[in-house]
């Protein structure tokens, strides 16, 4: 595989902005998409991909990952997880502040950019971290797309539970504020209540919907008050969907992701401790409401939370194993296949995965295949099925939850700057995505 300054895409089943489906050609140059027509000839020298059959959809844009470096690397590391992105159509990243040390500072957000930079695939951005404490980095910090706060389930100096603290970091600037919305005290007493229990089912009775609820409504408060930009990390209940159906100020944005939709409290007596993530898989009955919530517009895009442990963590007894679980090869896949099972359409999750996250995010020309977009593309095979098989996982932790599910969508070939980063199985290794810009 080459690094061509120029690539022809032909033939392709394109997805349109509009939603619309053509069959037709897309001219690359020079990171940018030029030209998407039925047919376009070019002069210069350009690589050319036969995409006959194949449909061609903006690259995915995940808003939420923990990609482990620094700190954490025996679980990933940013050039294994962006290698797992390729594979699986994700062009594009946006990391989370909890690694080793935090992404609290100036200084640790330039570390990480410039790590990603000599290592990753795949675009990047990353999240400054709240903490009681380091308000004049959360407003100063740059580029970034915004602050996220653990407002609950425990994460050591990056916990805000605290309302004054909440209050100081929602009252200053205008930055957007991401909120993985828990409430701790809530928790904390649940888990006096299931002490002793090493069942992981009860996992999601500790960090209950209520739990969950009451954080959501705190935050909407805040946000309510100080005129704040908020997004809502990882719903998982029907309870939140049901309060944000009823009130959602222009301002607030909510995601969620592909095991919230596709697995529930009945995935812990088949694959345990591998099920366990925080906020926790909840009911069938949650799995239907967001559906709705998702396909209705009140939960605006979807991310994957990708937080991989190794099999060896996961293998510890409750409570002492890790909550988390890889997600980005799998998340295009499950959602296109839902699409396929007439859970919702392709361009439905093309402005899920891509179109939306780049609108809510500020990330200009991202996200659509029009002239002047970036060429971050992926071809999609939605004729074929393929199983999740552990031996083909380019994540480290080397295992899903979706293990042995049988998927169609997946990535046949993925551009990152109008240079192919993977194509039929195989990585060209020496690409390299860029940062993102926010506007």
């Amino acid at each position: 595989m080459s690094s061509p300054k120029s690539l022809l895409i032909r033939r392709a089943r394109i997805i349109l902005p509009n939603g619309e489906l053509i069959v037709g050609d897309v001219l690359t140059r020079d990171r940018q998409i030029i030209k998407v027509a039925p047919e376009i000839s070019t002069a210069t020298p350009t690589t050319e991909i036969d995409a006959d059959g194949l449909t061609l959809l903006p690259g995915v844009i995940d808003p939420q990952v923990h990609f482990r470096e620094p700190g954490l690397e025996h679980k990933e590391d940013l050039f294994t997880a962006s290698c797992a992105c390729a594979k699986g159509g994700v062009t594009s990243f946006l990391e989370m502040p909890n690694t080793r040390p935090l992404t609290i500072t100036q200084q640790a957000l330039d570390d990480k950019l410039q790590r990603a930079q000599s290592k990753c695939l795949v675009n990047y951005g990353f999240f400054i971290g709240a903490t009681p404490e380091n308000l004049p980095d959360l407003l100063n910090a740059k580029p970034t797309p915004g602050i996220k706060i653990f407002m609950g389930s425990m994460h050591g100096h990056l916990l805000v539970d605290a309302d004054a603290a909440l209050e100081a970091i929602f009252a200053k600037g205008d930055r957007l504020i991401a909120v993985h919305a828990e409430d701790q005290a809530r928790i904390n007493q649940r888990r006096q209540e299931f002490a002793g229990i090493h069942d992981p089912a009860v996992h999601s009775q500790i960090q209950d919907n209520q739990a969950a609820l009451l954080a959501t409504k705190l935050a909407l408060r805040l946000s309510e008050k100080y005129q704040r930009r908020l997004h809502i990390l990882h719903m998982s209940t029907a309870e939140e969907a049901d309060l944000l159906r009823h009130y959602k100020p222009s301002w607030v944005t909510a995601e969620v992701t592909p095991q919230h939709l596709l697995l529930n409290t009945s995935a812990y007596e088949k694959i345990g401790t591998l099920a366990q993530m925080n906020p926790p898989l909840r009911s069938p009955h949650d799995n239907e409401v967001l559906w709705q919530a998702l396909r209705d517009g009140v939960i605006d895009f979807i991310a994957t939370d990708h937080a991989p442990h190794t099999l060896e963590e996961k293998a510890l007894e409750y409570p002492n194993s890790p909550s988390g679980m890889p997600g980005v090869e799998t998340s295009l896949p499950l959602m296109l296949t839902a699409a396929m099972q007439g859970r919702c359409s392709v361009a439905q999750v093309v402005n899920w995965m891509s179109t939306a996250v780049a609108s809510s995010y500020g990330i200009p020309n991202k996200g659509a295949i029009a002239p002047g977009y970036d060429a971050d593309l992926v071809l999609v095979d939605l004729q074929t099925y393929h199983q999740v098989k552990r031996e083909e996982l380019l994540t480290k932790c080397g295992w899903s939850p979706f293990e042995g599910w049988n998927l169609t969508g997946w990535a046949h070939t993925t551009i990152v700057g109008g240079e192919i980063v993977y194509d039929k199985g195989k990585l060209n290794t020496d690409v390299r995505g860029q940062a993102i810009n926010f506007l």
